[in-house]
C-alpha cells in the first residue's frame, strides 16, 4: 500500500485506513509507538491495560451479577 503525508496544521499527518487499524486491534485512542529502522518507519500499538470499552463491560456484568451483595458489604 502506498500513502502519501498530507499536510495538517503546522505538521504532517500519514493517513492510516481503517482495515488496518482494525487488523491491528488499534482505535483514534491507541498510543503507538513510531521508530525508524533504517529507512523503514515501524508503527507498532502500545497497548496500555484492558481498554475503557473491555473495563466498563467487566464492571456492568460484575454489577448484574454482584450488586446486591457490594451493596451488602458497603453498608
Amino acid at each position: 500500500m502506498i500513502k502519501k503525508l498530507r499536510k495538517q496544521g503546522n505538521g504532517q499527518v500519514l493517513p492510516i485506513d481503517r482495515s488496518i487499524m482494525e487488523s491491528m486491534a488499534i482505535d483514534m485512542d491507541t498510543p503507538l509507538q513510531i521508530t525508524v529502522s533504517g529507512n523503514t518507519l515501524v508503527v507498532t500499538p502500545v497497548h496500555v491495560g484492558a481498554g475503557e470499552k473491555k473495563v466498563r463491560a467487566s464492571v456492568s456484568k460484575m454489577r448484574k451479577r454482584y450488586g446486591k451483595t457490594l451493596k451488602n458489604l458497603a453498608k
